[in-house]
């Protein structure tokens, strides 16, 4: 690196890595630091990219493993990131690209850096690395600095406190993926961390008040959608003695640093993803799913979850109850809105089941909606190609909607909000149709699909749930949706007969005629009542039918059963599922960021 524009395979060799990871010490006031920190380089465009990268930061970062415990130069480019980061704002007021884009590099040097060094050895060897003093002779001092946590609080400052700029975009970005690269111990464990570094930085501590205004911030983030600067947007010309700092911002700043890859996880192939139209929502996103998902440390539960339970519209003046830590406000309209958009990825659709699942502001906000319709058909969307989705993605659609059917008003809304052409509907030509209708269509499209090919129990279960908290509300159905009612209705009666008949016989002899129920009576008495009343009967007909056959139908043959509501029950120990699911979408779509798939020991890679 250094003023000379470099490409990523000459970085082994680059003089000024080879001097940081060398057996010199550097003082964090020497000149070094504005040499190293002024290089530039076109952005990695595929895996194979990024790949070299990674590669070529172990090799630094193996020398330094070696040698920073006796040259401390790891601290002292810190401090150096430190001691810059205390003039940033000021700097963006006065627009000083020079000092953001070296601050920037220094950042991401860092990250590199840090992402290795976590990998390869253990927190306590970690951590050594990090509270390195240089000890004069004869000081036994056994003071020393905690640069991890001041790098984190500063990190945090930073995302929370610099104006979002074309010029600190990118610094922006960096910011929000050193701290996900920080939290990325837990890929490298099978278990669940219940204990780690992360706990006890992020859950008490300097960096503790910091915890509402960083989840308020990553939260307006993904709201804002901010696109990258433009390409070319901060070019500076090289001087024209060829020397000093001015040689060029990396175009990588200009063009959003780098191109999402998806590199597999969780049982997906390798496929490439669409450029991301915001990598800082995309790492917004990411580093507040993974915050909301930590463990509750031993002696205090996540704040961070208990910001994300909290939090309240700014149109709510009502005052926070005194009980309740890390509060704050948000406008739940843009929310809303930002939430609607985006349900085409896994991590936004998790974020709507963590927000509708954990805070009751939220839930009863949306459920008071008089657009339901702009939340609900990105998620029936999600259900109805569910071939092309993951199977986590289609579990939380689907409990989105366990969730939403609880409430009756929601039951009774979505049948008088009237829907037309909706296009990505294939099997049938829907021209007009109910909201109601169409979800009612779309869940049994879902559980024919898993009796057919996936038959998984939870998917099933979840599917029949909605179905029956909806059913009690159920008006002026569309006469397609209906009919698949009656076919699911005669599906499931035929095979709870086999299962029924195939008891009996095994059970022969121990059961009296009259314990042997009749599943299927009740279809049976109106089917014959309309058959007797003749062909090519109108709807209005059939319906004066079926409100005669309700009187005269036999009660002893029926049996009365409990109102029932099925409610969303999360299992007793969620983060055994989530945090895996958490950390697969950072893997899969973190901007700028890629970890060799052999050392990930979460969850399996799909070597396909």
């Amino acid at each position: 690196m250094g003023s000379n524009s470099s490409r990523i395979g000459d970085l082994p060799k680059n003089q000024y890595l080879k001097k940081l990871s060398g057996t010199e010490s550097i003082s964090e006031n020497d000149p070094f630091w504005n040499q190293l920190l002024s290089f530039s380089f076109p952005a990695p465009t595929s895996s194979t990219e990024l790949k070299l990268l990674e590669e070529a930061t172990i090799s630094v970062c193996r020398s330094l493993v070696e040698n920073n415990p006796r040259t401390g130069n790891l601290g002292a480019l810190i401090k150096v990131f430190l001691s810059r980061t205390k003039e940033l704002k000021l700097s963006a007021e006065c627009q000083n690209h020079i000092f953001i884009w070296q601050t920037h590099n220094a950042l991401f040097i860092i990250c590199c850096l840090l992402k290795v060094f976590i990998c390869q050895m253990s927190e306590e060897e970690l951590q050594l690395h990090f509270t390195y003093e240089e000890k004069s002779p004869g000081n036994y001092s056994s003071d020393s600095e905690d640069l991890l946590e001041e790098l984190l609080c500063c990190l945090m400052q930073l995302i929370t406190d610099i104006p979002l700029l074309d010029i600190t975009y990118e610094i922006s970005v960096e910011a929000i993926s050193t701290m996900v690269v920080f939290l990325s111990c837990q890929l490298f464990h099978k278990e669940v961390l219940r204990q780690s570094i992360s706990h006890k930085y992020l859950m008490r501590g300097p960096c503790l008040p910091y915890t509402s205004k960083l989840v308020k911030t990553l939260l307006y983030n993904f709201i804002r959608q901010e696109k990258p600067p433009p390409p070319g947007a901060h070019v500076f010309p090289q001087q024209s003695d060829g020397g000093g700092l001015l040689y060029g911002l990396a175009s990588g700043v200009a063009t959003g640093l780098w191109t999402v890859f998806t590199l597999g996880g969780v049982g997906s192939k390798v496929a490439a993803s669409p450029e991301l139209s915001s990598p800082l929502a995309n790492q917004s996103l990411l580093l507040l799913l993974v915050l909301a998902n930590l463990t509750d440390a031993s002696d205090a539960p996540n704040p961070y979850r208990q910001a994300i339970m909290s939090f309240k519209n700014t149109q709510d003046s009502s005052p926070f109850p005194p009980s309740i830590p890390h509060a704050f406000q948000i406008n739940f309209n843009s929310l809303y809105t930002a939430l609607c958009e985006q349900q085409t990825s896994d991590q936004a659709t998790l974020l709507l089941y963590t927000l509708l699942h954990q805070n009751s502001n939220i839930r009863t906000y949306m459920l008071a909606r008089t657009d339901m319709e702009n939340l609900v058909l990105p998620i029936l969307e999600i259900l109805y190609h569910v071939e092309e989705r993951n199977s986590h993605h289609v579990y939380m659609a689907l409990i989105i909607l366990l969730i939403l059917t609880e409430d009756d008003g929601f039951n009774r809304s979505i049948h008088e909000v009237i829907l037309k052409n909706i296009t990505w509907y294939s099997e049938r030509v829907l021209t007009e149709i109910s909201l109601g209708s169409l979800l009612i269509l779309v869940v049994i499209r879902t559980i024919q699909y898993n009796m057919t090919r996936t038959r998984d129990k939870y998917l099933h279960t979840n599917c029949l749930a909605a179905l029956a908290n909806m059913s009690a509300q159920f008006r002026s159905l569309h006469q397609y949706a209906a009919q698949r009612i009656i076919s699911l209705f005669s599906l499931l009666s035929k095979k709870h007969n086999k299962v029924l008949e195939q008891a009996t016989q095994s059970l022969r002899g121990s059961l009296s005629s009259n314990d042997v129920p009749l599943p299927d009576y009740v279809i049976t008495f109106f089917s014959s009542r309309l058959l007797q009343a003749g062909a090519e009967l109108s709807v209005e007909r059939v319906l004066e039918i079926i409100k005669q056959g309700v009187v005269a139908l036999p009660k002893d043959r029926l049996k009365k059963f409990p109102e029932l509501k099925f409610k969303y029950v999360e299992e007793e120990q969620p983060e055994e599922f989530f945090i895996p699911y958490v950390w697969s979408l950072v893997y899969n779509s973190a901007v700028g960021l890629y970890w060799n798939p052999q050392d990930i020991q979460l969850f399996t890679m799909d070597s396909d």
